[in-house]
């Protein structure tokens, strides 16, 4: 199954801020929620190394990223690439 991991934290200003583009963003992928803070096992286990990233999961295999705060157009073209 292919989704796409979202990690964030409380505190992280442009977590917020893709959290709400996220919100406009066309997507059948499911998007699963990781508060670095809370789960700091699973960051590590996907090298996280700053907030926000996206992570495209496709069979429990990572196969893309995207970090920092982007665009609707910037995900959107992320997604579909």
């Amino acid at each position: 199954m292919k989704k796409i991991v979202r990690f964030t934290a409380s505190w992280c200003g442009p977590c917020k801020m893709l959290a709400k583009t996220l919100e406009e963003v066309e997507s059948k992928l499911p998007i699963e929620v990781v508060d670095i803070d809370t789960h700091p096992e699973v960051a590590a286990e996907f090298g996280i190394r700053g907030v926000p990233t996206l992570v495209i999961v496709e069979d429990n295999i990572p196969s893309k990223r995207l970090v920092g705060n982007k665009t609707k157009q910037e995900i959107e073209a992320f997604i579909n690439d």
